[in-house]
């Protein structure tokens, strides 16, 4: 999986802070993937907005980046986090308003299991290079039967894991290049084969603005499949409902976090 040293290096950090690129995923063979940093360091567009209306609850986005999201949703008053190797990355999204955490998406998070939604959204289904481990680690950061929603490659089935480096120019690799770690590409069929694989229910797709969706629903535990009715519907009697519908207790903080982060350390 990547680490602090690769999201981290100067190439991105300096893009980040900037607002700006050109800045590329480049491949061994030369192949070259634009990462639209304008993009991500400008406000929620309409796309962001459908997905962000999708989600349920409190929400966990994995490789928040410069925070665009995890902003919208705190403007919004939502209980949201990111969490994204990049100090650059971190720091830009408390700047916004955000809550965000330097750590990997495999390192001990807030509120594991007890998240109502996750995101992984520009490209963020390759973080580690392995989709099979992702979704695992996925599974345990949700509640039973939480939403993920995943931007997949659009239009075509690509299913690939490469060793990929960030670079800031597009001649040859010759620019500025941060160290090599590996990647993953998912359009939605293999993301949904992988799903299937790992027990993930699928909860719809769409594709607008030219950027591909994908929802999951987790796996859920034998109390809370006794507490669906006939259609599938949670029942709303109080022994089906946990205690706290917060993320996490308030009774619990976080030891490394920006005042008033509102989910707490597992």
């Amino acid at each position: 999986m990547p680490g602090p040293a690769s999201w981290s290096a100067d190439p991105y950090s300096d893009a980040l802070v900037a607002g700006r690129g050109p800045l590329f995923l480049r491949r061994a063979d030369g192949w070259l993937l634009p990462l639209e940093v304008e993009r991500w360091c400008a406000d929620a567009d309409a796309v962001d907005r459908e997905v962000l209306g999708r989600c349920e609850g409190a929400v966990l986005d994995v490789g928040c980046g410069p925070g665009r999201l995890v902003a919208d949703l705190a403007a919004q008053g939502r209980t949201a986090l990111g969490i994204d190797v990049s100090e650059a990355a971190v720091d830009h999204t408390v700047r916004l308003g955000g809550h965000a955490l330097r750590r990997s998406v495999f390192e001990p998070l807030p509120g594991e299991g007890r998240w109502h939604t996750a995101l992984l959204i520009d490209g963020n289904v390759g973080i580690g290079g392995d989709p099979a481990a992702l979704l695992d680690r996925m599974s345990q950061l949700l509640s039973p039967n939480g939403l993920l929603i995943v931007e997949t490659v659009p239009g075509v089935d690509v299913d690939e894991r490469v060793s990929v480096r960030i670079v800031r120019a597009s001649d040859g690799g010759q620019g500025t290049a941060g160290p090599d770690f590996p990647w993953a590409r998912l359009g939605t069929p293999a993301l949904l084969r992988h799903a299937a694989r790992a027990g993930w229910r699928p909860d719809g797709q769409w594709t607008t603005g030219g950027r591909s969706f994908a929802a999951l629903r987790n796996r859920e535990n034998r109390e809370n499949r006794e507490n669906r009715d006939s259609l599938g519907r949670r029942r709303t009697n109080s022994a089906a409902e946990p205690p706290n519908n917060a993320a996490v207790s308030n009774s619990q903080r976080p030891r490394n976090t920006s005042p008033g982060m509102p989910v707490a350390d597992s």
